[in-house]
C-alpha cells in the first residue's frame, strides 16, 4: 500500500473505524463494478461502510482534502456503469445504512436509509395494507440506488418513477454539509426543488443518506392479461388506444416473439398458448390491472379483452394468478435473460408512446444496416423501449448505439429512460445533447462539487 493510501485508510478509520474500512484487491474486487455488460471493473483504493449522516460527512471531507474520487453504491445492480469507481479511488457502501426509520401510516409515507432494498420494504408495508409502487426489474436494488438513477420500472404507467415517489431528502454534500429537502409535504412552492435535482444525478451531486418516500394503499386484486399480435406495429399502436380506454392499467409491456420465448423457456413456463399461435405470433401485450373491488376488476378485466380483440390481437388470455405472477417475473428478469444469451448491451431508450412504432421499425433499420441483432421488449405505456444488442465489435456497435440513440431523440425522446447514463451512455449523450444544457450542468456539479471528487466520469466527463 502507498503512503497516499495508507494515509487515506488511517484518516477513513479514524472516522468510521477500522472495521468498517475494507482494503486490498482481493478483498475490493466485488465492488469494482455493476451490472452494466459495455463497461469494464475498476479497482477501488478501498472501501467504506459508513452508519450514519455524521460518517459519509467525515468520509467526504476526508476524501476532499485528499482529492480522491468518491463512487457510492447501493445494491451494485445498475446497469449503465454508475456504481463503477475510478481507479484507486474511495467505494462509500451504504449496505450498513440499511433501516426503515418510519411508516407513517397517517401521512402514507415512509423514512428509509439508502441500503434498503425494494423487497425490505415492500414486506414492511404490506403489513400496513400499503404498498411503494416502484418496480423496477431487480427487487434487490437499494432504494438510495433507486433515488440515484431516477428508477423506473413496470408500474410507472400508472404510478410514474422514483422522483414522483421521492417527498424528501436527507444528503451529505462532499465538503461534508448535511441537507434536508422537502418533507412529509404534498406540495410545496419554497425555492428551488433540490429533492428532483438530486434525483437522477448518480452521485454526482450529493450522496443520499436518507429519502421520505410516498406510499399507496396496496390493491386487494388483480388481473393479468396477455394478448399475442401478428407484428409489433400492431403491439405499439394498440399501446395508446388501452391507455386512453380508462382501465388504468398497473403494468402495460411489450415483448417481441424472441424474448417471450427466450424468459418463457428461462423460468420452464406454460402460458397455455397453443403452438399454433406462437408460431404467428411476433409480438405479445402484457397488462395487468388492479383493484379494491373484485365486480369492478372483472368488468374492466371483460373490456380490456375485447378492445384487445378489436385491435388486433389474435386471442386474449386472461392468466390464472401463478401463471401470470411467473410470467412478470419473468419480464422482471428479462436482463438476465439476454445477459445470458450473450447480449453486449443493453439500452433503454424513451420516446412519446405514440412514437414507438415509429422507432422500432428505426431500430430494426440501423440493427440491419450494421449486421446486428436487436432485440427486446418495453414499458409501453410510458414509452420506454428496451433492447437487447448483439454485436460483437465495440467499433460497429458505438456506430449503431449512436445511431439507435439519435433516432429516439429525433423523435422526442432521451437515451435513456431509467438506467441514466452512468459511464456507458456518456460520450453519446455529450455528443447528441444541447451543448447549452451541457454547459449547465456542468456549473450545477461545480456549485454542488466544487472539488469534483464525486463519481468523477459518470454522466459528465471529468
Amino acid at each position: 500500500m502507498t503512503g497516499v493510501a495508507a494515509g487515506l485508510v488511517e484518516d477513513l478509520a479514524g472516522v468510521v473505524g477500522p472495521d468498517q474500512v475494507l482494503t486490498g484487491e482481493p478483498a475490493v474486487e466485488d465492488y469494482g463494478h455493476d451490472e452494466a455488460l459495455a463497461v469494464h471493473a475498476a479497482i477501488p483504493a478501498a472501501v467504506v461502510w459508513p452508519r450514519s449522516a455524521a460518517e459519509v460527512a467525515g468520509v467526504l471531507r476526508v476524501a476532499t482534502d485528499r482529492s480522491v474520487p468518491v463512487t457510492a453504491r447501493g445494491s451494485g445492480t445498475g446497469l449503465s456503469g454508475a456504481a463503477v469507481p475510478v481507479p484507486g479511488g474511495l467505494v462509500v457502501s451504504f449496505e450498513r445504512m440499511a433501516a426503515i426509520l418510519e411508516i407513517d401510516v397517517d401521512n402514507h409515507v415512509a423514512v428509509v436509509q439508502p441500503g434498503v432494498t425494494l423487497t425490505q420494504l415492500d414486506e414492511a408495508t404490506a403489513g400496513y395494507g400499503l404498498v411503494y409502487p416502484v418496480y423496477p426489474g431487480e427487487l434487490s436494488g437499494s432504494l438510495g440506488g433507486n433515488v440515484a438513477t431516477n428508477a423506473g420500472g413496470m408500474r410507472a404507467v400508472r404510478y410514474g418513477v422514483t422522483r414522483n415517489q421521492v417527498l424528501g431528502l436527507e444528503a451529505v454534500l462532499p465538503t461534508g454539509e448535511v441537507i434536508r429537502t422537502g418533507g412529509k409535504l404534498a406540495k410545496t412552492s419554497t425555492g428551488y426543488d433540490l429533492t428532483q435535482l438530486i434525483i437522477g444525478s448518480e452521485g454526482t451531486l450529493a450522496l443520499v443518506t436518507e429519502a421520505t418516500l410516498r406510499l399507496y394503499p396496496r390493491a386487494a386484486h388483480q388481473a393479468t392479461v396477455l394478448a399475442p399480435f401478428g407484428s409489433v406495429d400492431e403491439v405499439a399502436a394498440a399501446v395508446p388506444k388501452v391507455v386512453a380506454s380508462g382501465v388504468g392499467p398497473l403494468i402495460l409491456e411489450y415483448l417481441d416473439a424472441f424474448t417471450m420465448a427466450a424468459i418463457t423457456h428461462a423460468q420452464q413456463l406454460d402460458l397455455g398458448v397453443p403452438a399454433e399461435v406462437r408460431e404467428n405470433a411476433q409480438a405479445y401485450l402484457l397488462v395487468m390491472l388492479e383493484s379494491n373491488h373484485d365486480d369492478r376488476l372483472s368488468a374492466d378485466t371483460e373490456r380490456l379483452g375485447e378492445l384487445l380483440t378489436d385491435l388486433g390481437a389474435t386471442e386474449v388470455y386472461v392468466l390464472p394468478g401463478p401463471s401470470a405472477r411467473r410470467l412478470v417475473e419473468a419480464r422482471e428478469k428479462t436482463f438476465w435473460t439476454a445477459k445470458a444469451a450473450g447480449a453486449h448491451d443493453i439500452v433503454d431508450v424513451v420516446v412519446p408512446r405514440a412514437s414507438i412504432p415509429e422507432f422500432l421499425r428505426a431500430a430494426r433499420a440501423i440493427a440491419e444496416r450494421h449486421g446486428s441483432h436487436v432485440l427486446g421488449c418495453g414499458h409501453a405505456g410510458d414509452g420506454n423501449v428496451h433492447l437487447a444488442v448483439f454485436q460483437a465489435d465495440d467499433t460497429v456497435r458505438a456506430a449503431l448505439l449512436r445511431e439507435l440513440f439519435d433516432a429516439g431523440m429525433t423523435l422526442g425522446g432521451m437515451i435513456s429512460g431509467e438506467h441514466g447514463i452512468g459511464r456507458c451512455k456518456r460520450e453519446h449523450f455529450l455528443a447528441l445533447t444541447d451543448p447549452v444544457t451541457i454547459a449547465l450542468m456542468r456549473r450545477i456539479k461545480r456549485a454542488f462539487d466544487p472539488a469534483g471528487i464525486l463519481n468523477p466520469g459518470v454522466l459528465l466527463d471529468q
